[in-house]
């Protein structure tokens, strides 16, 4: 990919993070994946966004090139991930793009630190209250919320499936998954899908992942944590949108209030990068104009 080079860093705790640069001579642009992704689900956004953008692309752990020494529990750890690398390579403030589980990740790294944020925008995000991990039966029907990590360890239509497709690199069953729920609006040409379907297999992390997702609660009603987020946030709906809910997204503009403004991603579903770049490039863009120093 012209100008962007991948590059690691050596953490503390003993991880090893990597991370897409794309120099430019803006504030730096930060891109959090979500689930069954890495950074490599980014690269029509570092191809194709303006070239003035400086724009870095992670890796969390567990994901693509980064290790996966040692399991984690919540969002915290990869927030905290986030930010050493950022001072490893002596970035001070970004402004964070955050999509679905990377919505959470963002969230966490402005709650935590909050001067590090200078605007956040969540991309078809899990809600500030989580994303239920519900357990079903052979029916398909509801038995519970997973309350351990045992519990979804177990899950029999999304865990063990995916984790045997992973195994076995079983790139059909893996393109099933991502039309019924993901590619709803459009695909990938051929040569990209399938380097997706190959990142996705790099995946060691579910069930940390689903576990972290199923008890994140920043509201009020959780740790209270929202109260800390002090930059400007920009929330993004996907039209046609499978994974995340209406629901989900109205929780989410429920709890930050007036700080955040809300725009309705029109003909997209979960993949705005793949439904219609051209679109969440632009509004992707002005708001993060709005916040650059000056």
């Amino acid at each position: 990919m012209i100008g962007v080079e991948m590059k690691k860093v050596q953490l503390g705790n003993g991880e090893t993070i990597a991370y897409r640069e794309r120099t430019g001579k803006t504030d730096p642009v930060l891109l959090i994946h979500g689930n069954m992704t890495s950074s490599k689900h980014w690269d029509l956004v570092l191809e194709e966004m303006d070239p003035k953008y400086h724009l870095l692309a992670v890796d969390l752990r567990g994901f693509g090139e980064s290790s996966y020494h040692v399991p984690f529990d919540s969002l915290d750890e990869l927030a905290e991930d986030i930010k050493e690398t950022l001072d490893i390579i002596g970035v001070p403030s970004v402004h964070v793009v955050g999509w679905s589980t990377g919505g959470g990740v963002a969230m966490k790294l402005a709650a935590l630190y909050p001067e590090t944020v200078r605007s956040m925008t969540l991309l078809c995000s899990l809600s500030t209250r989580g994303y239920p991990h519900v357990l079903l039966n052979e029916d398909w029907k509801p038995i519970k919320r997973s309350a351990t990590k045992e519990d979804v360890e177990q899950d029999i239509w999304r865990t063990l499936p995916i984790t045997k497709a992973y195994r076995e690199k079983d790139g059909e069953f893996l393109k099933g998954i991502w039309n019924q729920l993901i590619y709803t609006v459009n695909r990938p040409d051929a040569v990209r899908y399938e380097e997706y379907v190959e990142d996705m297999c790099t995946q060691r992390n579910l069930v940390d992942i689903y576990h972290a997702n199923n008890h994140f609660n920043i509201s009020e009603e959780g740790t209270g944590e929202i109260r800390k987020i002090k930059a400007p946030i920009l929330i993004l709906q996907g039209e046609r949108d499978m994974v995340v809910s209406n629901d989900m997204i109205q929780e989410i503009r429920e709890d930050f209030g007036d700080q955040a403004s809300y725009h309705l991603l029109k003909g997209c579903g979960h993949s705005p990068l793949i439904d219609d770049l051209p679109q969440l490039l632009d509004v992707m863009g002005r708001f993060i104009d709005q916040h650059r120093k000056k």
